[in-house]
């Protein structure tokens, strides 16, 4: 059996011809593929503006100088790629971690009352975490009660939805993020997108993401003017031909990642040892499929499990180590908080493997190998 990774890209013939196409076109960068794609992804979410960008984390480096100001306080999850509480810092503000809740997403009771607590807290950056939304009404509540501002990390949660609201959609936060890395729904190589309502955070995206640029083309067809420090965050061309190919195909992505996630949760429903972090899910896009694996009833340690299946040419994931626990936060003063949610969660958890044209062989291989190791 070849390797099975975790996750990897789908790429079909049509996806290689928009790209050539391209190539043999006038534009490599900054021409008219990036809108096509922005809009196309703004349709899709149901959002008012998209602005493409060159990673997810470039995304979220320009929302946060844009909706924080120095030393704001942000609830964020530790549960996450170290990117969403990266970028609170980028913005010289300071992360607040708050404890999972058993789906893996961040406790939204628990940042209530952080909110209650602190008065001074000024916004909450939640990660759709595998796939599977926030709760879209508690989003809306704390919104509104508690005045913050409300980031969705959406690098998981493309074609995902609650109670019919999709991720990126903003209309319960102030702006959504999502990554098109090759292991995420669809893929531009690298790049991301920010969704947003707000023509003028829209606006703010735009000069950012080149160079803190405004064109003046009412001057003079070559005239700019740069009204603020910006960076280099453009997405090619290239790039949003190939993701408008792969847009093209997201549903039947999701109908695909949902098989899997059946049979999987198939495979373990009377299953003494491994559970899936929560009960399969429309709602979910499934980036990710996470298990809770009962470790201490076992002979197995969970880091033994991972590198004997990895000998087995499978290739399992740690989805996350606490970000709070990183040497870096640590120096900073964090890792001494109370999280039993994730703490326990990360003792047990496994994400396998999920992505498009993982085979129903492959699928039952990784299952008999699990079995093998795991009795």
């Amino acid at each position: 059996m070849a390797f099975i990774p975790y996750s990897k890209q789908t790429i079909s013939d049509k996806d290689i011809q928009s790209v050539i196409q391209i190539l043999q076109s006038d534009f490599l960068t900054t021409g008219p593929k990036i809108k096509e794609f922005e809009e196309a992804i703004a349709a899709y979410c149901g959002a008012t503006y998209c602005v493409s960008v060159a990673n997810a984390t470039a995304g979220l480096h320009l929302i946060s100088l844009i909706l924080l100001e120095e030393n704001d306080k942000v609830l964020t999850t530790p549960n996450s790629f170290l990117a969403t509480s990266n970028a609170i810092l980028y913005a010289k503000a300071k992360p607040i971690f708050i404890d999972i809740a058993p789906d893996g997403n961040i406790d939204l009771d628990l940042c209530e009352e952080a909110l209650k607590k602190d008065a001074s807290i000024k916004a909450l950056y939640g990660v759709h975490f595998s796939g599977n939304p926030l709760n879209q009404k508690k989003l809306a509540y704390l919104k509104s009660t508690y005045s913050i501002k409300i980031v969705e990390d959406c690098a998981h949660s493309i074609g995902a939805s609650f109670d019919g609201i999709k991720a990126g959609s903003c209309q319960n936060s102030d702006a959504s993020v999502f990554s098109f890395h090759p292991v995420k729904g669809l893929t531009t190589g690298e790049g991301g997108a920010v969704t947003t309502n707000c023509k003028d955070t829209y606006e703010k995206l735009l000069s950012l993401r080149s160079h803190g640029m405004v064109a003046k083309a009412d001057i003079a067809p070559w005239m700019y003017e740069m009204t603020q420090l910006g960076f280099n965050y453009r997405l090619t061309d290239i790039s949003c031909a190939l993701g408008l190919s792969q847009l093209k195909r997201l549903n039947s992505f999701l109908y695909l990642r949902h098989a899997i996630a059946k049979r999987y949760d198939e495979a373990f429903f009377n299953s003494e040892f491994v559970r899936p972090l929560y009960p399969f899910t429309h709602n979910s896009a499934y980036h990710l499929y996470v298990v809770n694996i009962a470790f201490e009833k076992l002979t197995i340690t969970k880091k033994e499990f991972v590198l004997q299946m990895r000998e087995k040419n499978i290739g399992l994931q740690y989805h996350y180590i606490p970000i709070n626990q990183q040497p870096y936060y640590k120096n900073l003063g964090y890792g001494n908080e109370t999280m039993p949610v994730m703490d326990a969660y990360y003792a047990h958890a496994i994400s396998l493997p999920i992505y498009p044209n993982l085979t129903q062989e492959e699928q039952a291989y990784v299952l008999k190998c699990m079995k093998e190791l795991l009795i």
